[in-house]
């Protein structure tokens, strides 16, 4: 399986912001639309991921607020980042290593989506539905075998 199975399933929906917009917006965006990360676009190019761990980072370093602080300022500016045909196992381990939670999908310098740890982990786990489904309909379906082969007569 690999992530641009991820992304057909959960569709195109993007939310970016320009490093020079406020923290603030950047909260406000994130409460709007129930969503645990940003993608930083700047000139058409990727420069950083803000997640609501580096926003809890900047909201404590600022003594409870978020203050007057951009996102260039607490983004994360090395993003971790996949293409469509990396393979899950593979991301797993790049998120795993990294305590990744999500993963902007890059298809050479065009951002074509983000993946979260939920959405590997979902995959993973339908994907394993699905066989155990088929495995269990394989067995069913065994074909049953006589006590004796058919070109002998009991004695």
């Amino acid at each position: 399986m690999k992530v641009s199975d991820i992304l057909r399933v959960k569709g195109s929906t993007l939310y970016t912001v320009a490093p020079d917009q406020t923290l603030r917006d950047a909260v406000d965006t994130m409460a709007d639309r129930d969503i645990g990360s940003l993608v930083v676009m700047e000139h058409g190019d990727l420069v950083g991921m803000l997640t609501f761990r580096e926003v809890i980072v900047a909201i404590v370093r600022n003594g409870g607020g978020v203050g007057t602080s951009t996102i260039r300022s607490v983004m994360d500016d090395h993003p971790l980042t996949c293409t469509p045909d990396t393979e899950i196992d593979e991301v797993r381990r790049m998120m795993l290593e990294r305590h990744a939670r999500y993963m902007p999908v890059m298809s050479q310098r065009t951002l074509m989506g983000v993946i979260s740890f939920y959405d590997v982990a979902k995959a993973v786990v339908d994907s394993q539905d699905f066989e155990n489904r088929m495995l269990k309909a394989y067995i069913r379906d065994w074909p049953v075998e006589d006590a004796a082969p058919a070109d002998t007569k009991p004695a």
